[in-house]
């Protein structure tokens, strides 16, 4: 029943086949092509509403050859091919239907993990079943083994162990110790824990993922528009070569027994169902595709563009060395300047402020709650710790409030965090960020892939952007920058397009502003993710080329089907301009065609995938959760 309510006009032509049918045996064969006549048309007639719709919209497609086709098998009485066509044209659809479910089977595979309940601890220590929407930050919840935890949480418990696979590709269960961050959407071990939630399910990771795929999974590819776009040409050349058929032969059924085979289906739904194989592709291996341009626009970069901190480099700085500044009068020791310091980051969003306060906390430091924090963006954070008036940041953002700031002598891959304290410079944090250790395989493997210029713009100082970028393989970096200078640089560069790849809220305006934004949304924030077109939810800078190779098979894949349907409807036209193919044999025939450019197609949902990890290793696929493999552990510090 629930194929004959979506498809009403297959159902009602195969009932009208078995009439017609019924009718020629029983000797009614007048009767049989009046009832099937009939039929033809009022399809045909159903089918113009919507292309001239189209029509006025701008929008040329193949619907005028099928149209055209029923009218004309029903005016030459070649009822039979008549029904054929009508058949061959709305199953075209349920075929695409149907392939286009198979392709959307890993995105709805997010969906359908979505928690629905949380069980909520009271005060006396009772356990109350209550919707997610209902879960607020600081609510205390009670995880039983293997279930979905139903927002971002801290864990209560002394221990857990999480399946991340389906959030971060993560393929080994991922052991928290007391006070570690854990992730909506992850699965539990075999033991119930208490969590205490930190965000609401609205704002926690796998909402923002699933709404990312709704996002993704309701655009239309370009290449849909690109297959339109070969309907209007393939129109003419079908009515033309009809045409000229009819005139050489002086046979009006010549006509119509070429427009019978020049109904190519498969301009219509071979494009788009290549395009969601690709994206469900692409999200199996943590990679979310935004919009349908996208996938187009991937294919074709030629200029890559990356933030250093976070992106190209782990992201987790550590606390080599304090410098303490005594010549301009500070007072401070090594452990009150980190205090001060990591007090007044304590609530900044940046990945540096987050190694300052894991630096302070390693070290055993209490730290005390900011006030009147302030943060500006890329520079630093302003704020009052303990009635001291303290800066944290950029050289230049700590020397405009605290005076003249001495310059720290850095080595190769250093960084400095300054640090002023009541309106004088007290010293700086020198801390190292290493190099992603699949960040030059992953620069080289764009290069094979067409990625012709490699940038790297940082806010960071020039020499240890040099340092990383030559450890990476880049020869272009820009340092320095505010978030206006990377737009700015992004905006002039070329080739295009430009793909822009970064993290974190001060990248959120370049990602924007790139043609294609690819966000590494494991760990970065909301602000960044929502401005991307591309959002990776593993913590694999491998996965920007992974993008790109799987969006540039995905498009071949998508442009050779539609000409595959295209040759061979080309040549089923010409045999039957000579007249070797009957009208009924031809409508059969356009349907093998369908068949085969739908099959082609589907190869978007697996072509590749060996290859898919090339820079930084294989792809790990979306795995059913378990907890009986090898343990990851990590530490209370981890970002959620």
């Amino acid at each position: 029943m629930t194929f004959i309510r979506r498809h009403l006009m297959i159902a009602s032509t195969a009932v009208v086949a078995c009439l017609v049918l019924l009718l020629w045996c029983l000797g009614y064969g007048a009767g049989a092509q009046w009832l099937a006549s009939a039929s033809a048309v009022a399809a045909a007639v159903h089918r113009s509403i919507g292309m001239i719709r189209d029509m006025l919209l701008g929008r040329w497609g193949v619907d005028i050859l099928a149209v055209t086709a029923i009218v004309s098998t029903v005016a030459v009485g070649e009822y039979v091919a008549a029904l054929i066509v009508v058949l061959m044209l709305y199953g075209g659809a349920a075929l695409e239907d149907f392939a286009s479910g198979r392709a959307k089977a890993e995105l709805g595979a997010l969906l359908d993990r979505v928690p629905q309940a949380a069980h909520r601890e009271t005060p006396d220590g009772k356990l109350v079943d209550v919707a997610v929407t209902e879960v607020v930050p600081g609510d205390i919840l009670v995880l039983r083994p293997a279930e979905v935890v139903p927002v971002d949480g801290r864990l209560l418990s002394a221990a857990g162990s999480f399946d991340e696979s389906a959030i971060t590709g993560e393929s080994l269960p991922v052991e928290y110790v007391r006070g570690g961050g854990v992730l909506s959407g992850s699965v539990n071990g075999a033991s119930a824990v208490r969590l205490a939630a930190t965000a609401s399910a609205e704002n926690s990771q796998y909402s923002r993922i699933v709404a990312l795929v709704q996002e993704a999974a309701a655009s239309r590819a370009p290449v849909v528009r690109l297959a339109d776009s070969y309907a209007a040409p393939f129109t003419v050349v079908g009515l033309l070569l009809g045409g000229v058929a009819w005139l050489l032969s002086g046979e009006a059924l010549r006509f119509a027994e070429v427009l019978v085979v020049a109904t190519p289906c498969p301009l219509l739904i071979a494009a788009p169902v290549a395009f969601l194989g690709g994206m469900s592709r692409a999200a199996r291996h943590g990679i979310i595709v935004k919009n349908g341009g996208t996938l187009e626009q991937l294919s074709r970069v030629r200029t890559a563009v990356f933030d250093k901190t976070g992106t190209l480099t782990q992201g987790t700085p550590t606390l080599e060395e304090v410098r303490i500044s005594r010549p301009l009068g500070t007072d401070f020791s090594d452990a009150e300047l980190v205090t001060l310091a990591a007090s007044a980051e304590l609530h900044s969003s940046h990945v540096l402020a987050s190694s300052v306060v894991a630096a302070a906390l390693g070290r055993g430091l209490d730290l005390s709650q900011p006030f009147e924090a302030v943060e500006h963006a890329t520079d630093g954070v302003s704020a009052v710790v303990d009635g001291h008036r303290v800066v944290v940041g950029k050289r230049t953002f700590v020397e405009a409030s605290s005076g003249p700031v001495t310059e720290e002598a850095l080595a190769g891959g250093q960084l400095a965090v300054y640090v002023g304290i009541d309106d004088a410079y007290a010293g700086a944090l020198i801390m190292r960020d290493p190099l992603r250790v699949n960040a030059a395989a992953t620069l080289a493997g764009l290069a094979e892939l067409g990625v012709d210029r490699a940038v790297m713009v940082t806010g960071d100082a020039k020499a240890t952007a040099d340092h990383i970028a030559s450890l990476a393989g880049i020869h272009e970096v820009w340092a320095g920058c505010r978030p206006e200078d990377k737009v700015a640089i992004v905006k002039d560069l070329a080739p295009r397009p430009v793909m822009m790849v970064g993290d974190g809220i001060n990248d959120a305006p370049v990602l924007a502003a790139a043609d294609v934004g690819v966000a590494m949304g494991a760990k970065g924030s909301t602000a960044a993710s929502e401005s991307a077109d591309v959002v990776i939810m593993v913590d694999d800078l491998a996965r920007a080329a992974s993008a790109v190779r799987i969006s540039r098979d995905t498009i071949r894949i998508a442009v050779q089907s539609i000409w595959v349907g295209i040759t061979l409807s080309l040549g089923l036209m010409v045999l039957a301009a000579m007249g070797r193919i009957p009208a009924v044999a031809g409508a059969l025939s356009q349907e093998l065609v369908d068949l085969a450019t739908i099959l082609n197609a589907l190869r978007a949902l697996k072509m590749g995938d060996r290859n898919a990890g090339s820079g930084g290793g294989a792809l790990p696929r979306l795995k059913t959760p378990t907890t009986q493999r090898s343990r990851t552990v990590r530490s209370p510090s981890r970002s959620s």
